[in-house]
């Protein structure tokens, strides 16, 4: 299991864009946004995988 120091110290490859395939990005950007899980996947079913779209989506 990954701790919050793996998080820490996790930068994604694509900054511009979520993976949902991989967990420590999903918690990653879960915590960028202050989102669970499942509303990530729900935005990025909406939206796209752009950060900046899902983003924009979940400030609503």
């Amino acid at each position: 299991m990954m701790d919050d120091a793996d998080l820490q110290n996790f930068q994604p490859l694509d900054r511009g864009r979520i993976n949902l395939l991989d967990p420590l990005e999903v918690r990653y950007w879960c915590r960028q946004f202050d989102c669970k899980p499942e509303e990530l996947k729900k935005a990025v079913a909406l939206v796209g995988d752009h950060a900046a779209d899902v983003r924009e989506h979940l400030s609503k």
